[in-house]
């Protein structure tokens, strides 16, 4: 039996200079392909463009949809397309021509009155005589005539599909912002000559590796990141700053004056979609290249249709956001142009997005793309990399397969590692450990609960109080009191821990051990991103960098948008293991004990390699000649037993009560030549006739205490001192000190009457109190806060004033909360 659509379809052929054949897709695949080359229809995505512009809103363009039928008899006898999706198409064709034309005579002369438009004049081919023959086989009754062929298409029948359906296939319809896709299988042939050009020319990518990492991007930061900051950042600025701005940007001025001009006349700040559309297309050319399977590239299209769906509702929504990051990227404002390019795919009635966008993805190919975009992410140097970003967001190009590090990378990196934080190669992977630093973070948590509760220590201190500026910053913790304060060492931490693995100097099996335990005390401390990245704005807000500008807009913007990396990491917990100690509450205090003598005492001490070592030992001699291991180890006992206390109990404090013995002592060394020691001993006695630092009133004890702990990390960290041997001596400088002081302030004016009446002669005398003055104000107030840890600790047997902070990030030991 004859169908009449077939028929039909190979009548209207012979308009296009067909011999008549009663099948129209008869023609050798290789000569129909080499027609449609002619044609110039060079792929299947041209293929697709040409069917949707035959069926346009309005009117369609009768020698477009003649051509049109042209077009699917060749690409179905080429193989282009499976017949049925080609009758698919021609019947959509043929109820659109007979709509507009209610007969024959009407198309035909539509026809040549088109023709003739185009300056075709009667004679120069057989066209009009084609029409002539069809035109007599309608009025003689013959063929298939229009009456025919209306009641055939008025026939209620399944409707074949004009695009490739359902899961791993409808998303392909987002790629029709480029070229339609026809069909689900691809080749590189039929849909793609030159995309390797393509790929180098547009995108500089050469491998299957390259690929991934370029999608990743796309995904989760692409070209929006730089220009949500921006925008983010210039709507809080005035006019004339961004003026500047724009002026500060040299070669991409014509970007600013866009981006200004969106901002002046209130146009949405979304162009996700210029990203997330491109990550389509990119997927395609990989499949098309075969470097990616069908499943990968369903995958890579799913996650973009997916990020897509989260934020635009419908077709216009999407495209608007796509203009506007076009508009940004070439520098020139295209918005005006919306309407006329992109009218074809939102109103064609055959246009591929003819579909709601919701309808695009799938379920299946939505939970699908999820796992495998997230096993992309899944090891633990993605985290690494994601953290890391915020300072540096350039690291986020190498999501994905490993690279290889450049040698100026590598340079840069071991450069960092060792004029900013001492790292060296030999430190080995122990060397990371100094920098995890769970006791700061312990303390930030303590200071917030108190300041959430007013308990914050007192600003009166005998020694002066605080900057506004200082006091400021350590109130406003309260804000954090909800977010555990992890985030903000660990963040540097992991800064560190990626310039490292940069650097190639340290074993990369160490280094990826460090990275998991790292994944997972993050993954304990924060239930998702989003609980983690609100707890670093909230921490970075209260506690900006020194001297940087705060990273409040970058880590926002990783919470809000969907395809960031952190969305995307493995949130699992894992086992438990911290990538440095954890101190206990009460190792945490002894060590405070410190002071201001030793601003870095954070954690735990460790071995420190040969060349800090050197340092340490050249300052063990400088300040106490100490050149040995034994000699440090009798020092230490000699300090907590008598030390410089008992020396001035003996030798200055009988002075006080004889003042007349004591200004005689002092006349008779200022008349003569002093040696060095004569000249200390002096100035000693002027300060006990002075009462200088009130050292004749105040308890000296917490001088040796202080210097006990400092002495015993240096001993440690030269290995000198071994774990129970430090441990005893932090003990006894505990013990030596509860004794002793009931609380921070009275051991501050203790450390600081030492240390001002044991001070040698020097003349920046008064520049060293002054600052070891504004540290010990600092410590007690807790104003800076990282100043150091007092104002968060419970003087050893004093009782406890804390409150517990609300979450588990804290230092084991303190019974009033749960680990």
């Amino acid at each position: 039996m004859v169908d009449p659509l077939n028929a039909w379809w190979a009548q209207q052929l012979v308009l296009c200079d067909w011999a008549f054949e009663p099948d129209p897709t008869a023609v050798e695949a290789e000569l129909a392909a080499a027609r449609l080359l002619e044609l110039g229809v060079i792929d299947r995505g041209e293929l697709g463009w040409r069917l949707v512009e035959a069926l346009p809103s309005g009117p369609g363009e009768p020698l477009r949809q003649l051509s049109a039928l042209e077009f699917l008899a060749l690409a179905a006898a080429a193989g282009w397309m499976p017949l049925a999706q080609a009758q698919a198409w021609v019947r959509r064709l043929a109820m659109d021509i007979t709509a507009h034309y209610g007969q024959l005579d009407d198309w035909l002369k539509a026809l040549l009155q088109a023709r003739g438009q185009e300056g075709w004049v009667r004679g120069d081919d057989g066209f009009y005589e084609a029409c002539e023959a069809l035109a007599v086989l309608e009025h003689d009754g013959e063929g298939i005539t229009w009456e025919v062929l209306t009641d055939h298409l008025t026939q209620r029948r399944e409707p074949a599909t004009l695009w490739p359906e359902g899961e791993g296939r409808d998303l392909w319809r987002l790629r029709a912002a480029f070229a339609p896709v026809l069909t689900a299988s691809m080749d590189e042939s039929r849909d793609w000559p030159g995309v390797d050009d393509w790929l180098e020319e547009v995108w500089q990518v050469h491998d299957r590796e390259e690929l991934i990492r370029v999608m990743l991007w796309l995904a989760g930061q692409g070209d929006r990141y730089g220009w949500d900051l921006d925008a983010a950042r210039l709507l809080d600025q005035d006019g004339e700053a961004r003026q500047e701005w724009l002026a500060s940007l040299g070669s991409a001025e014509p970007y600013g004056r866009v981006m200004l001009a969106f901002l002046n006349r209130g146009e949405p700040l979304e162009w996700g979609g210029w990203d997330w559309l491109r990550l389509i297309d990119l997927a395609y050319a990989g499949r098309c290249r075969d470097w990616l399977s069908d499943d990968e590239a369903v995958a890579f299209a799913a996650h973009a249709a997916d990020l897509i769906a989260r934020r635009y509702s419908d077709w216009v929504a999407l495209v608007h956001a796509y203009q506007r990051g076009r508009s940004l990227f070439e520098g020139r404002d295209g918005m005006a142009r919306v309407s006329r390019d992109w009218a074809l795919l939102l109103h064609s009635p055959a246009s591929p997005w003819h579909k709601p966008l919701p309808a695009v993805i799938h379920e299946g190919d939505r939970l699908a793309a999820q796992s495998a975009i997230r096993a992309w992410r899944g090891d633990a140097r993605q985290w690494l990399l994601s953290l890391a970003a915020i300072r540096e967001p350039d690291l986020l190009y190498r999501q994905g397969p490993p690279s290889a590090i450049a040698a100026t990378r590598r340079e840069d990196a071991q450069r960092y590692l060792r004029e900013t934080l001492g790292l060296y190669p030999d430190d080995g992977i122990a060397g990371l450990s100094r920098y995890w630093l769970p006791a700061q973070a312990h303390h930030l948590n303590q200071l917030a609960a108190d300041a959430s509760h007013e308990a914050l220590p007192s600003l009166t201190t005998p020694f002066g109080q605080p900057a506004d500026e200082a006091v400021a910053q350590r109130d406003n913790l309260k804000r954090c009191s909800r977010h555990a304060a992890t985030i903000h060492m660990a963040e540097k931490y992991a800064f560190y821990l990626q310039m490292a693995m940069d650097s190639g100097d340290f074993d990369a099996e160490g280094l990826t051990r460090l990275a998991e335990s790292l994944r997972g005390v993050l993954c304990r401390f924060y239930s998702g991103p989003r609980r983690l990245l609100d707890a670093w704005a909230s921490w970075e807000q209260a506690l900006p960098e020194d001297g940087q500008t705060p990273l409040i807009y970058e880590i926002r913007w990783h919470r809000d948008d969907p395809g960031s990396p952190f969305h995307w990491l493995d949130w699992r917990p894992g086992a438990w293991q911290e990538p440095g100690p954890r101190l206990t509450l009460t190792r945490f205090t002894a060590l405070s004990l410190v002071g201001p003598l030793n601003a870095g005492a954070w954690s735990e001490p460790l071995r420190e390699s040969e060349r800090e070592g050197d340092a340490i030992l050249e300052w063990i001699d400088g300040h106490y000649g100490l050149h040995r291991a034994e000699e440090l180890r009798e020092f230490l006992t000699f300090l907590l037993e008598a030390g410089d206390r008992q020396e001035y109990q003996i030798n200055y404090a009988p002075y006080t009560l004889n003042t007349a013995r004591l200004e005689a002592e002092i006349a008779i060394l200022e008349s003569g030549e002093c040696d060095e020691e004569e000249r200390n001993h002096l100035l000693r006695l002027e300060r006990v006739r002075d009462n200088d630092a009130g050292c004749n009133e105040v308890d000296m004890t917490a001088w040796d205490v202080a210097q006990t702990v400092d002495l015993a990390i240096a001993g440690r960290q030269l290995g000198w001192l071994n774990e129970a041997r430090f441990a005893a001596i932090l003990d006894e400088a505990l013990a030596l000190a509860e004794a002793h002081y009931s609380g921070w302030q009275e051991y501050a004016r203790g450390l600081y009457a030492g240390f001002a009446f044991f001070m040698g002669e020097t003349e920046e005398r008064e520049s060293y109190l002054r600052s070891f003055r504004e540290a010990l104000v600092a410590w007690i107030t807790g104003a800076p806060p990282l100043a150091g840890a007092w104002a968060s600790l419970d003087f050893p047997g004093a009782r406890p004033r804390h409150w517990a902070p609300l979450h588990i990030d804290t230092l084991p030991g303190d019974a009033r909360t749960l680990h």
